[in-house]
C-alpha cells in the first residue's frame, strides 16, 4: 500500500518540477533505494513501522526535489493554512528539516537491520545504528559537494542548497545525527510499550 501511495505521489510531483535537472539529480536516490527496498523485501523484511518511516522521508524528499530544497514554500503553506508567516524570514530551512528527518526516520529500519543482520549486544546495540547513519550523512555531504564541483553552475548551487551558509554541510550532518539519536529513543520507547501489551 505505502509503495502504490508512494509511487503516485512521486508521479504527482515529477510533473513540472521547478528545476528537471535537480529533480533528476535528488531523484537518483530514490531510484536505487527504492528499488532495492521491493527487490529485497523478501530477504530482510523490515516492520510495518519502519517502512512508515522509510515512506514519510521519501514523501519529504520528493517535495524538496519537486520544489528544490531551498525554494520549498513551505512559508506560504503555513500563509495559507491561518498561520501567520511572517516571522520565518530569511534562510529556507526545509532542507534542514530533512536533514533531521532523515536521522530520526532511517533510524528504525537501520536498528531493524542490524538486529537481523548484526545482532550487535550491550552499548553496541544502540552505538552502531545511530553511528550508520551518521556515516550516511557525511557520505551524503560528500556526494552533494561532488556533484556540485563536478556540474557547477545554478545546477551545482541549487542542488548543494548552502544558500551562503559555510556552514551548511556540518550543520545538516549535526541535525541527522540529532534525529538518530531521537530515533533511536522512539524506537526503545516503541519497544518497551510493545513488550508491556505482551505481559
Amino acid at each position: 500500500m505505502l509503495l502504490g501511495l508512494f509511487a503516485v505521489l512521486w508521479a504527482l510531483l515529477a510533473i513540472a518540477p521547478w528545476y528537471r535537472q535537480d529533480w533528476l539529480l535528488e531523484n537518483l536516490l530514490v531510484f536505487v533505494a527504492v528499488p532495492v527496498l521491493v527487490f529485497t523485501a523478501r530477504s530482510l523484511r523490515f516492520s510495518n513501522f519502519a517502512y512508515t518511516c522509510l515512506f514519510l522521508f521519501f514523501v519529504l524528499h520528493e517535495i524538496g526535489a519537486h520544489y528544490t530544497y531551498s525554494e520549498v514554500p513551505w512559508r506560504e503553506w503555513l500563509q495559507a493554512a491561518g498561520v501567520d508567516g511572517s516571522r520565518f524570514t530569511g534562510r529556507n530551512h526545509y532542507d534542514r528539516l530533512v536533514h533531521f528527518a532523515y536521522g530520526l526516520l532511517m533510524l528504525p529500519a537501520a536498528w531493524e537491520l542490524f538486529q537481523q543482520r548484526a545482532t550487535p549486544t550491550r552499548i553496541w546495540r544502540y552505538i552502531l545504528p545511530v553511528t550508520f547513519i551518521m556515516g550516511h550523512s557525511v557520505v551524503y555531504e560528500l556526494i552533494e559537494w561532488a556533484a556540485a564541483e563536478a556540474f557547477g553552475g545554478d545546477l551545482g548551487e541549487a542542488y548543494l542548497g548552502t544558500q551562503g551558509d559555510t556552514w551548511d554541510a556540518q550543520k545538516d550532518m549535526a541535525l541527522a545525527s540529532l534525529g538518530a539519536v531521537l530515533g533511536l529513543a522512539l524506537v526503545l520507547v516503541r519497544e518497551r510499550l510493545q513488550r508491556t501489551r505482551q505481559r
